[in-house]
């Protein structure tokens, strides 16, 4: 249980805690998100406090929060003490649904339910960043939307707050459509609703972001890799990134590919109106995923996939980052990655660069890791 209210104070914190956490979260999961928390305090100069419970640490002062999801309440917010984007590593919304994947497209029609504060606008500002594709709040309204797209090719469906790939699946007809929404509950499409995408063949997905913890500021771009789980499946791999000191510009600055180039100013844009029609929304993190691939009919197609507010897949290429940014001044940009691996058999990584390595309870056997690359120089760390 949570304090009725929190004091604010604007100076700097002397806690770092990983909290909120959810509840039923897996061993790699906490292991990732306490990491994070750990590599923070170190960049703060704070201490990390394991296990923190609001209710158990009333007469502590306000930590800086490492959350492992966005907080989608205002109100929640300020009563842990978090009322701005320095308070926390991650974001907050002022809304459930903002939180998701469901921002990323606009409604099938103007018959289509939403839920309250939902923006139309919103669909029409992101229409060319993204690609072809609609959310969906009630199973008629995604049956609606999914024959519409299917006109065009596969459809992929997205449950808006799945990660590492995880939960999506594609149909290629009418009755595959209509299966895989039976099997979707309606209480939950409603609250967080359904993702219904064009699927693209020939997928590159690339990662595109910015942080600020303190007074260091970094951005980045790079592309992920997908591997096989304990089922077989195809799921999130890890990321290289191409990490700046400072904002987009310095990014800009930096000698980007052509893609490199073309993801980063979709993901700007993508930011860019998000923060205008949702202005309550503020984060310290900022994360957009965006592929680039073949439609059904061969066409290059390039757009942004979802966002993410929150600790992520790339958190820990971002900390090492900022950790060898915070130790050498001159230094403009490094190289990092994050790289995740399921069974016994994935080759064990080194002490310095190992976040988690065991049988996980919830995906099984995972090794995750994560460190730097190389400096701007090119010299292997």
């Amino acid at each position: 249980m949570e304090p009725r209210s929190a004091p604010h104070s604007s100076g700097p914190p002397s806690l770092v805690v990983a909290y909120p956490q959810r509840r039923g979260a897996s061993e790699h999961e906490i292991a990732s998100q306490e990491a994070v928390a750990l590599r923070l305090a170190a960049l703060l100069g704070c201490e990390f406090l394991p296990r923190f419970r609001p209710s158990r640490h009333r007469d502590l002062p306000v930590p800086y929060y490492v959350p492992d999801r966005t907080i989608t309440s205002l109100a929640r917010a300020a009563r842990l003490g978090i009322r701005r984007a320095a308070d926390l590593y991650g974001g907050v919304t002022p809304h459930a649904y903002l939180a998701g994947k469901s921002i990323t497209h606009g409604l099938v029609d103007a018959r289509a339910k939403a839920p309250a504060g939902w923006s139309r606008d919103l669909a029409a500002q992101l229409e060319d960043v993204v690609l072809r594709g609609y959310s969906a709040f009630t199973l008629e309204d995604a049956a609606r939307a999914g024959s519409r797209l299917l006109r065009q090719g596969a459809v992929r469906l997205k449950p808006p707050d799945a990660n590492a790939g995880r939960g999506q699946q594609v149909v290629r007809s009418e009755q595959e459509l209509e299966a895989a929404l039976k099997r979707l509950a309606p209480a939950q499409v409603r609250r967080l609703g359904l993702v219904l995408e064009e699927d693209l063949e020939d997928v590159e997905t690339y990662s595109v972001g910015w942080a600020r913890v303190g007074r260091l500021e970094i951005s980045y771009v790079g592309t992920q890799s997908l591997t096989r789980d304990n089922k077989g499946a195809q799921v999130y791999g890890g990321s290289t990134l191409l990490c700046a000191r400072g904002g987009f510009d310095h990014l800009r600055a930096l000698p980007l590919s052509e893609n490199e180039r073309r993801v980063l100013a979709l993901a700007c844009r993508y930011d860019t109106a998000v923060s205008t029609i949702y202005p309550q929304f503020y984060a310290s993190r900022r994360n957009y995923d965006v592929a680039l691939g073949r439609s059904a009919d061969g066409q290059a197609r390039c757009g942004v996939l979802e966002q993410s507010w929150r600790l992520g897949g790339a958190s820990v290429a971002e900390l090492a980052a900022m950790q060898a940014f915070a130790l050498s001044p001159a230094l403009a940009s490094v190289r990092a990655m994050t790289c995740e691996r399921y069974g016994p058999d994935a080759p064990e990584p080194s002490a310095q660069q190992r976040i988690y390595r065991g049988q996980d309870s919830t995906v099984g056997f995972i090794t995750k890791s994560g460190g730097i690359l190389e400096d701007t120089h090119g010299r292997a760390q």
